[in-house]
């Protein structure tokens, strides 16, 4: 689920597409640089090896004797340190022959020491540059270039041609390239890391006004306000004028929804209250009358419970899906407690309610609590044999309320069914048996719910949990 969300995430997708492109160009850039610096170094190792050969075919002679020798002797000292990395030898070739050596080493360079160097069988034609890899004193691994030169102007009038060689340690080669790609890679990583904070801030800045969405958003939803607002980007304006107008829109269709309830309860009402008028009256017109009259009193009397339940439901079900809607429960309770102590005051009963958090409220419609509350509170005070305590603390994003009175209670066997439309605990006490089903049908519109429990006072407790205001 975990890796479900996360390839769902556009933070998530974003990075993963700047950083793995971030770290491929950066792969190929060092491959591509190290590759260029490498064949660069390669090219100016064997073109100075070439140079160093020109000069020893321009100093090349021979003497009296015929014998090859140097006209002039070079300057680098480089070539007079024994095994310093620099080297050159002088091979004579057989006459007419390409490859073979007859006098090998004839002459070489001090550095050489005591080594000769010997190479692979090759044809040599004249004026011809070759390169070889060859074994070197002290197990160096030599990089060499090789020429042939052929001299005429011998003291004996024969012609002689020989192999002039001029070879390196490679490791002078590959030094530079080492710590040319130690440095680059250091370069490049740091380059790397530099580009991908930078992406890391520029995601998260990028996707900051999301962030400042999703929390208007929870405004809304929480009741602190009805509309989006805010400063945002003019890529994800629109969004917002179009969601503003759908809130707007659907504030209209609650606002239909309540007058075309109002409409239907007065439509049916009217009617329903002329049944009612005519059956009365019909009461003193012989016993046929009187029972016709008390049948279509009891079935106005249950249709008008039925239309004020439905009502209702379509009411809150209409209120439970509008945004920004908040009320304060202190004020709710306080009047209801006023109306209660009316209600009820021949039987002298004590109401306690709160004093609550001012930043305790339901996050719905003032008329919805006082609907759900009413019924509690109503049934407590029916039962109750003396006191009802009202109590109401936040848990979490929860409005918790309880309603205790010291009555009889209810048995745990028979709360579930109290809880059913219609039913009721004891037929001897007033009422439709539709107020419990009521509240618990709004409390679960609006994501909530009641139970009903043992309470501290000895009778019965009602818990009422609601969506609350931040």
């Amino acid at each position: 689920m975990n890796l479900l969300r996360l390839r769902r995430s556009l933070r998530v997708r974003l990075l993963a597409g700047t950083l793995f492109w971030i770290a491929a160009s950066i792969l190929v850039a060092g491959w591509g640089l190290g590759t260029l610096f490498r064949q660069h170094v390669t090219a100016q190792f064997h073109a100075d090896l070439t140079s160093q050969l020109d000069q020893l075919s321009a100093q090349l002679a021979l003497d009296d004797q015929g014998r090859p020798q140097l006209t002039q002797l070079s300057g680098d000292p480089r070539l007079t340190r024994p095994y310093s990395g620099y080297y050159w030898q002088v091979d004579q070739l057989a006459s007419g022959a390409a490859t073979q050596a007859t006098a090998v080493g004839q002459l070489r360079s001090r550095s050489l020491w005591d080594h000769v160097l010997t190479l692979p069988t090759d044809v040599l034609r004249d004026g011809a540059t070759h390169q070889h890899r060859v074994m070197g004193p002290q197990g160096q691994m030599l990089g060499l270039v090789e020429r042939s030169l052929r001299i005429d102007d011998s003291p004996d009038g024969q012609a002689r041609t020989f192999r002039l060689m001029a070879a390196a340690n490679e490791h002078l080669m590959l030094e530079p390239v080492e710590r040319f790609n130690g440095m680059m890679w250091l370069a490049l990583g740091v380059l790397a890391a530099g580009l991908m904070l930078a992406a890391v801030v520029q995601v998260v800045v990028g996707l900051a006004p999301l962030r400042r969405l999703r929390a208007a958003l929870a405004q809304v939803r929480h009741g602190e306000t009805q509309q989006l607002e805010g400063a945002f980007p003019m890529e994800i304006m629109p969004l917002i004028d179009d969601f503003n107008k759908v809130l707007t829109q659907n504030a209209e269709v609650v606002a239909r929804a309540r007058t075309h309830a109002g409409n239907l309860a007065h439509g049916l009402k009217t009617p329903l209250t002329v049944l009612a008028n005519a059956a009365e009256a019909a009461r003193d017109k012989g016993p046929a009358a009187a029972a016709l009259a008390q049948l279509v009193t009891d079935q106005v009397t249950l249709a008008r419970q039925q239309v004020d339940y439905h009502l209702s439901r379509a009411q809150v079900a209409a209120n439970s899906r509008l945004p920004g809607v908040k009320t304060a429960l202190q004020p709710v309770v306080d009047g209801l407690v006023r109306a209660m102590r009316r209600i009820h005051a021949e039987r002298q009963l004590t109401l306690t309610a709160g004093p609550f958090a001012a930043v305790l409220g339901f996050r719905g419609e003032a008329q919805d609590l006082q609907e759900m509350l009413g019924n509690l509170v109503d049934n407590a005070c029916k039962w109750a044999a003396q006191r009802v305590d009202i109590q109401a603390l936040r848990r979490a994003e929860t409005l918790v309320i309880t309603i205790d009175d010291d009555g009889p209670g209810l048995a745990a066997d028979q709360r579930d069914r109290v809880m059913q439309r219609g039913v009721r605990a004891d037929e001897q006490v007033p009422g439709s048996g539709l107020g419990l089903a009521i509240v618990g049908d709004l409390a679960r519109l609006y994501g909530g719910q009641v139970t009903l429990a043992d309470a501290p006072l000895g009778g019965l407790r009602a818990v009422l949990e609601l969506p609350a205001t931040t």
